[in-house]
């Protein structure tokens, strides 16, 4: 049920003197595939994996890839929905595709154990584990210039680049929230946030 998302996205800078280049940079996130249509994958996200992204690609776990289009985003609570043509998609890469079975969030435990899903710093998809540290941290972060603040569930399982918009899961494998943030710091360690799938839905 985990995909990678990757796009690309054109950074500005200016030098000193005012002159001006751009150019494109890649971008790496993850996607959890939460539904399917007729005609469509559907996989959640954080918005700020797939806002101002060009030649968004959904690679599926086989390691096959097919475009993917926003069908909505909403910045201030870090969330994002992306989908996928069936009609692109192999039959083979249909066969091993799976739907993520949610969880509700009122059952998560401080103490419980969880894993991380993601494609950490674009290498692909990875694993990492923890517990469930705190649950409705509030975590301040800066959207379109203004202060949001969002309750998150708190978890020591690492969360890296390109974890965004990855699972975490409890124990059973159910989807228990969307891997979000992590706190950033030289005496910071551990502290990596996601928000309660109850929220997502």
């Amino acid at each position: 049920a985990m995909v990678q998302l990757n796009g690309t996205t054109t950074v500005k800078s200016s030098s000193y003197f005012g002159y001006g280049q751009s150019y494109e940079a890649t971008s790496s996130g993850t996607g959890i595939i939460v539904g399917k249509s007729d005609t469509e994958l559907l996989i959640v996200t954080n918005a700020h994996v797939v806002d101002n992204i060009d030649n968004l690609k959904c690679v599926f776990s086989d390691g096959t890839s097919a475009s993917c289009s926003v069908k909505g985003s909403k910045s201030d609570q870090d969330i994002a929905v992306a989908a996928v043509s069936l009609s692109d998609i192999s039959s083979d890469t249909a066969s091993n595709i799976a739907i993520a079975e949610l969880e509700d969030s009122l059952d998560i435990k401080v103490g419980q154990q969880v894993v991380a899903i993601g494609n950490a710093y674009g290498y692909g998809l990875s694993v990492t584990s923890g517990i469930v540290s705190a649950l409705n941290r509030e975590v301040t972060v800066q959207s379109d210039g203004q202060d949001i603040t969002n309750k998150l569930i708190q978890t020591d399982a690492a969360i890296n680049p390109g974890n965004s918009g990855g699972a975490l899961l409890n124990s059973k494998g159910e989807l228990i929230g969307i891997n979000s943030a992590k706190a950033a710091a030289t005496e910071v360690e551990g502290m990596g946030y996601a928000i309660p799938v109850s929220v997502a839905q």
